[in-house]
């Protein structure tokens, strides 16, 4: 029987009850199509696909949905290409780019789709079935930019194992933080993780728990505890406990915690996890994965303005699926 997966249900029912604007860009390729038509029909979020419409049309009548559910834009033919070139131009012309720059930039689905978040006709993109990384990436932070009192952009995945969801950040986007972004990282992921209904008890992990070990490395993850305390006290008072160094085991097994940091309000109990480096996060989450039978979604990105997420090129539609939902409660007011 297949294992119950209450971060699934979580998501969808979240979604499901105040429907967002969400626009996919590669709305013409296959995956994204079969994923559109599950989300039209649980009514997760409401969908505007930009590509092929002819094409579009077509495979979305043979998946027996209905049209009436989605917008539909061919954005090399519309009207709006010409406005979002201007827009675009107006953002970046300090930056030295001409208009004919934009509008050839303005060709691309996902800058197109990126404009359709800045002038608020979608509250959401998803994107990167076909695309790299970098170009969902690159147009979220020259158009969208970050949110206020957030000085970096980040990602975390979800990692969801029965009743047990966690929050592993950052394991996709900043390579070697310093501690001050390690502590804007451990306050979005806070932000994140009360987003989703988690509450938050966040550890920032290192090789050494409580002074065991001494370096560089170490240093920075104890300097980084401090910043980070301060930065979500000041937001969230002092309901959010934050503490380290602490090793992976301490800051999940009861009884390692209880040895190694005692009195700790987060040793044993952590819920979300804050990595030292992108070397470390990537390859927990993977360990995580492959070992733990966890499911992992994301990396979804944060600390962003409006909600944009990047998709593996290996997912397939249920993935797409969650990722929309996740980027439908993303866009609702914390």
């Amino acid at each position: 029987m297949a294992q119950e997966n209450i971060f699934l249900d979580m998501i969808l029912a979240k979604a499901k009850a105040n429907v967002k604007r969400i626009v996919l860009p590669e709305g013409d390729e296959e995956r994204n199509l079969e994923a559109a038509a599950k989300v039209a029909k649980q009514k997760i979020a409401r969908l505007t696909l930009i590509g092929n419409e002819e094409k579009i049309k077509t495979s979305l009548g043979k998946l027996g949905a209905d049209l009436a559910d989605f917008t539909i834009i061919d954005h090399l033919r519309s009207d709006l290409l010409e406005k979002f070139s201007q827009g675009y131009y107006e953002l970046r012309k300090a930056k030295g780019m001409t208009i004919e720059q934009a509008r050839k930039q303005m060709e691309h689905p996902i800058y197109f789709g990126t404009m359709m978040i800045k002038s608020g006709m979608v509250d959401g993109l998803v994107a990167g079935a076909i695309h790299s990384t970098a170009d969902t990436v690159r147009p979220a932070l020259q158009i969208i930019k970050a949110a206020k009192g957030i000085n970096i952009i980040s990602s975390l995945f979800f990692m969801s194992r029965g009743k047990e969801i966690f929050l592993y950040s950052d394991c996709g986007v900043v390579e070697q933080p310093n501690a001050d972004q390690l502590a804007d990282i451990a306050l979005t992921t806070t932000i994140t993780a009360k987003q989703f209904s988690v509450e938050p008890r966040v550890a920032m992990l290192s090789y050494s728990t409580k002074g065991s070990a001494k370096s560089a490395d170490t240093q920075k993850v104890i300097d980084a505890t401090k910043l980070a305390q301060e930065k979500v006290n000041a937001r969230f008072g002092d309901s959010v406990p934050v503490d380290g160094e602490l090793q992976f085991d301490a800051a999940y097994v009861p009884k390692v915690g209880a040895s190694k940091a005692p009195g700790s309000p987060v040793a044993g109990k952590a819920t979300v996890y804050i990595f030292p480096d992108l070397d470390a996060g990537n390859i927990a989450y993977k360990i995580t994965q492959r070992l733990g039978g966890f499911e992992a979604y994301g990396p979804i990105l944060q600390g962003l303005a409006q909600p944009m997420n990047d998709l593996s090129r290996g997912c397939n539609a249920d993935d797409i699926v969650a990722t929309v939902a996740i980027t439908a409660i993303q866009a609702m007011k914390e």
